[in-house]
């Protein structure tokens, strides 16, 4: 990752899997003393990369998720590095708020003039430490518990971009209820950002499969891209291709 040292990265893999690493976790795995790891942990904080909170350090990507998404860590990272992989240079996409695809921008280091429309809070401390992303963050109602904007402010300036991908993701996939989500206000953010864009990429692990929420946000038909994980159930993966709908397993 660009401007970290390795022990920095090790530091961020360690919190990126949900478990708790205080200081003296730290220090004793990685053979350095305590004040040295609170200088590493000072610079990340710097950088945008962790967020500190009463004695606590997280990922920034995610600082109220991280526990609870633990579960599907890995599936998420790798699936979000395989989306990212589909963003070129100088590209103009769109990043919906969620957990997976909070972890986005994270793999996007090295890729240069990308223009980023977004929700999702999450992504700010991203632009600060990669001046080669252009974060333009959509105004609206603030939502804590998702660390979004939404409401009618937000999609009515959604309406003013237009981008060559969108990435979003879904609490629930089914091919005969299609993607839906429990909350009226996330499903019209996916519906405008995927208007708005030329390609639609939905960034999905497999533990949502067979999930049906309380709002319907599209068919399966209207997805482009499915960047998943192993899990993924076969049949369903040939079900998908043959609507015309592209299924990448990330490993």
């Amino acid at each position: 990752m660009l401007g970290l040292s390795p022990r920095e990265e090790i530091i961020l893999q360690k919190l990126r899997s949900g478990e708790e690493y205080p200081v003296t976790r730290l220090s004793e795995e990685l053979g350095v003393s305590a004040v040295t790891i609170r200088a590493d942990i000072r610079n990340l904080d710097a950088k945008g990369l962790v967020v500190r909170h009463h004695g606590k350090v997280v990922v920034a990507s995610a600082p109220q998720t991280a526990i609870r998404d633990g579960a599907n860590a890995a599936q998420k990272e790798a699936i979000a590095r395989v989306a990212a992989s589909l963003a070129k240079d100088n590209d103009c996409i769109m990043i919906t708020n969620g957990s997976t695809c909070s972890l986005i921008p994270r793999y996007l280091f090295g890729k240069r003039g990308l223009k980023i429309v977004t929700n999702s809070t999450l992504l700010l401390p991203y632009g600060r430490a990669n001046p080669q992303l252009h974060i333009t963050l959509v105004g609206g109602e603030y939502r804590s518990q998702a660390e979004a904007l939404v409401g009618p402010a937000a999609i009515a300036q959604i309406e003013d971009y237009h981008v060559s991908t969108t990435f979003f993701g879904t609490d629930g996939f089914t091919v005969e209820h299609g993607l839906t989500t429990g909350l009226v206000e996330n499903a019209q953010v996916v519906q405008r950002m995927c208007a708005q864009a030329t390609r639609r990429v939905l960034c999905v692990d497999s533990s949502k499969v067979g999930n049906r929420g309380f709002v319907r946000i599209m068919p399966v038909t209207e997805i482009d891209t499915i960047v998943t994980d192993s899990g993924f159930p076969t049949d369903l993966v040939g079900q998908l291709e043959e609507l015309g709908v592209e299924v990448i397993i990330a490993e």
